[in-house]
């Protein structure tokens, strides 16, 4: 049989385009011994090849090790308020167990949604009581968030406009503020290497990392006109209620984290919201309020920064006394690192 120059051409095209592709699409190997997938290649597929892909409306190549399916899956990566670790609107969560329930807080406290042994969460409230109204309606509008001897904290910025161009995050890393780029995919990586913070979005959307600890994906967003029609906020003129929504995905929660979402991650975890309702609301103000952004002093709080300060040896005791646990889901001074991709 006779092979023409341009079948041969076209063979050696078509070879070549394979393995553009081919390298095109992802692949990482598990390197954790305790994940489930340790050692296992796992490919992006092509409908989302890269785990950062240029085109911010494009979905991601997500790959977690920690599952026990150990395969690749296209999703967003701006947080989804119905996705399981998370807390959005008038501050409604979604447990690990994927129940949903409210915890209305306190306009300007403070209260604990995770303490674990090495990592304490905090989120800041504020919020509007109507005229007639019986409590204030709350929103979260900053998360402080306590690792080993390191802190970080994220805010909506207040404002009377909502211009989306704009953007209203604020960091700040062991109390010094973060100059994060605006534009998307700019990131900032602090000294050591113990965060990272990424924009997903122009503005206003961001992923802090933790690594082996939490992936934090936080939207700044307004109250708008038609949030304030529909559930009667009676928003006043000079403030739109800037606020957080965040969708929270753990790697390294113990049996015996706390929190007012923290809890819904307890092997022994039952929902005292009242069931067959609308709004299933939950408690326990007074067990997880604390006295500021970034203490960790709440009546049912677990972490402490003295145990996370020993370093290597101390944390694997630590690991080993509650019986670690992954929790992953499927979302997936200042000095350090600023760059614009």
């Amino acid at each position: 049989m006779k092979i023409t120059l341009s079948k041969c051409v076209f063979i050696i095209l078509l070879i070549h385009a394979s393995q553009v592709f081919a390298e095109y699409e992802e692949t990482v190997v598990c390197t954790n011994k305790k994940s489930p997938c340790f050692l296992n290649r796992i490919t992006c597929p092509k409908q989302c090849p890269t785990r950062k892909p240029k085109d911010p409306k494009a979905k991601a190549c997500f790959i977690n090790c920690e599952s026990p399916i150990c395969k690749a899956e296209c999703r967003r990566r701006k947080p989804s308020c119905n996705g399981v670790g998370a807390a959005c609107y008038d501050p409604r969560f979604i447990g690990a167990d994927g129940s949903v329930f409210y915890f209305h807080g306190k306009s300007s406290e403070h209260f604990t949604l995770v303490s674990d042994t090495n990592l304490q969460i905090n989120a800041r409230f504020i919020g509007h009581r109507p005229a007639g109204k019986t409590r204030d309606y709350t929103w979260i509008q900053s998360l402080g968030i306590l690792f080993g001897p390191h802190s970080l904290s994220v805010e909506a910025t207040k404002t009377a406009k909502w211009d989306s161009r704009i953007d209203h995050l604020r960091f700040l890393y062991n109390g010094n503020e973060v100059a994060l780029p605006q534009g998307f995919l700019s990131s900032w990586k602090s000294e050591g290497g113990e965060a990272t913070l990424e924009r997903v979005a122009s503005a206003n959307s961001a992923i802090i990392s933790i690594p082996g600890i939490v992936e934090i994906g936080v939207n700044a967003v307004p109250i708008t006109r038609e949030d304030d029609r529909i559930h009667n906020y009676q928003i006043p003129d000079n403030d739109c209620f800037a606020h957080l929504e965040v969708q929270f995905r753990f790697m390294d929660l113990s049996g015996d984290v706390e929190g007012v979402l923290g809890r819904t991650y307890r092997p022994d975890y039952e929902s005292h919201a009242r069931l067959g309702i609308a709004m299933p609301v939950v408690g326990g103000e007074d067990n997880y309020r604390t006295t500021s952004l970034l203490a960790p002093d709440c009546k049912k709080c677990v972490f402490s920064s003295i145990n996370n300060e020993g370093g290597g040896a101390a944390r694997a005791s630590i690991n080993r006394g509650n019986g670690r646990m992954d929790c992953s889901d499927r979302f997936s001074g200042g000095n350090g690192i600023a760059c614009k991709k």
